[in-house]
């Protein structure tokens, strides 16, 4: 079973990769190494997930049906929803990656959607042909041995009714109040830590964990010549502004020396009207105190007559740390919208979305919470990309709300035949193990890239893996269960299941408190 599930992960990657590269030739989507990196994670991390789940299902059915295809055909029906679902908010929250000012930022959106898309497509067609295509072995087996040696047989019992998951569902049957607040509160210290992470931006050096050649050099260059003579911020004029704006700039805070782009005959070139200086600064062009600098200087520039464009290393480093900055605050809210109204159609409620957002919020806030202090106190790292904090959101809250999407489909689903309070538990039992598998997945797929020695990898593999991780064991199974016990049938407001009278609950269920 596991070899079919990386099977299956494999062809959703080998599939996405074909896509990617056919578009990207295409000049349809741009892509770079560091996206590749990420598709390739996000691909085999969604793949697995989504299979896990149909191959869960799978194995219930196969509990109550003798006939393989038939036990097949109707957790395909189960599973298509909660997966497409999950699928569509992830693929949405990624393309609002193109609502981003940053290049690379806006063309991850499409790149990595395309293997979401994959990943689900190879879980709902290629896996199920998997699964099925096993013969029968002996007499009632009728191809089960994939699932050995756990294999299920008609009539035998499933972990809902004596497995961990039913020993933390009639935890929070029992306890509801409690689990609620010892859950918030665990995420609250965290998300009280979170002012703390510093996402400012790093110098070029310091993206490194390695001591790598480039590095080397410059340190060696800042030692017997200014640290930023090595990349001089570039200066654009009128000409008759010349002296004017040199005067700025010479007299400017971290400027060691300005010079005009000369011609042959050692005049300044001159071209369309315009003058190019050369600025060597006194801190190294990469540094947070270069680009500090940089925007003085433009804002003493800002003075003089005439169109003064500053650029240069320095320049474009700061334009990327203010843009960054940008598309966080503008993309971060349409994804929350986005996340919400697939929620709402999903499960024809407008109050059990807006608990599962606020819950997702909450826990990436504990994760950057997390962050800060493993970063600053274990890791001692100098301080962050300033697009980490929206590529963790992307992935922590468009992949993390998946989880509880397959909780919560399955608690409408038991909801529907035995009552909201009794049906949240029973779909905690029922899915707690695959969606923790799943999680665990996740978060070690992604932790993958924390082996790779860029600073930006690091953070981001941390950031996801333990996010993901937090959702999985706190969110999913502590916080959401527990607010959905105590909230009971207005959690579905305003359909009209928050009105109906409810069905009894089955007589002696294991799982309700007593």
């Amino acid at each position: 079973l596991p070899f079919f599930v990386l099977l299956t992960a494999g062809f959703a990657l080998t599939t996405a990769s074909l896509v990617v590269y056919l578009l990207a030739d295409a000049d349809v989507v741009t892509l770079d190494g560091q996206g590749q990196g990420i598709l390739s994670i996000l691909v085999v991390g969604a793949a697995t997930d989504y299979s896990l789940l149909l191959v869960a299902r799978y194995r219930e059915e196969l509990r109550r049906h003798d006939d393989r295809y038939d036990a097949m055909r109707r957790a395909w029906r189960q599973t298509l929803e909660p997966v497409a679902a999950s699928a569509a908010t992830v693929v949405l929250g990624l393309l609002c990656l193109l609502l981003a000012d940053i290049g690379p930022t806006r063309g991850l959106g499409p790149v990595t959607a395309v293997g979401i898309v994959s990943a689900v497509l190879a879980a709902l067609t290629f896996l199920p042909a998997l699964l099925v295509l096993p013969g029968r072995t002996s007499p009632g087996e009728h191809g089960r041995w994939v699932f050995w040696p756990g294999i299920p047989r008609v009539g035998s019992r499933g972990p809902e009714v004596t497995g961990v998951w039913a020993r933390v569902a009639r935890l929070v049957g029992r306890r509801p109040v409690a689990v609620g607040v010892l859950s918030t509160l665990v995420l609250v210290v965290l998300a009280a830590f979170a002012p703390t992470l510093d996402t400012g931006g790093v110098s070029q050096t310091d993206t490194f964990l390695d001591r790598v050649e480039s590095v080397v050099g410059g340190e060696a260059l800042a030692r017997h010549f200014p640290a930023g003579s090595g990349s001089p911020t570039l200066v654009v004029a009128p000409e008759s502004e010349l002296a004017a704006v040199t005067s700025a700039v010479e007299a400017a805070d971290g400027v060691s020396s300005v010079v005009p782009t000369l011609d042959d005959g050692g005049q300044p070139r001159v071209s369309d009207g315009r003058v190019q200086l050369q600025v060597t600064l006194d801190d190294a062009a990469d540094s947070p105190a270069a680009e500090d600098a940089v925007a003085a200087l433009r804002t003493d520039l800002d003075a003089v007559d005439g169109d003064v464009l500053v650029g240069g290393t320095t320049a474009q480093a700061l334009d990327v740390r203010e843009y960054s900055t940008a598309d966080r605050d503008r993309i971060i809210p349409v994804i929350l919208l986005v996340v919400f109204v697939v929620l709402a159609v999903l499960l024809r409620s407008l109050l059990a979305p807006l608990l599962l957002v606020l819950a997702n919020v909450l826990s990436f806030a504990a994760t950057l919470g997390a962050a800060a202090l493993v970063f600053d106190h274990v890791l001692d790292l100098p301080g962050g990309d300033p697009t980490v904090p929206l590529y963790a959101f992307v992935f922590l809250v468009a992949l993390g709300i998946d989880y509880s999407i397959f909780l919560m489909t399955r608690v409408r689903e038991e909801s529907l035949l035995q009552g909201t309070r009794p049906g949240v538990l029973h779909g905690l039992a029922v899915t707690g193990g695959v969606i923790t598998s799943a999680g665990i997945v996740l978060a070690a797929t992604f932790a993958a890239l924390g082996v790779l020695p860029i600073l930006f990898l690091l953070q981001i593999a941390f950031l996801v893996a333990f996010g993901v991780l937090l959702d999985t064991f706190v969110v999913r199974s502590l916080l959401v269960p527990a607010l959905v016990f105590l909230t009971g049938k207005k959690v579905w407001w305003p359909h009209r299941m928050s009105r109906d009278e409810e069905p009894a609950p089955a007589e002696g269920d294991v799982l309700l408190p007593r």
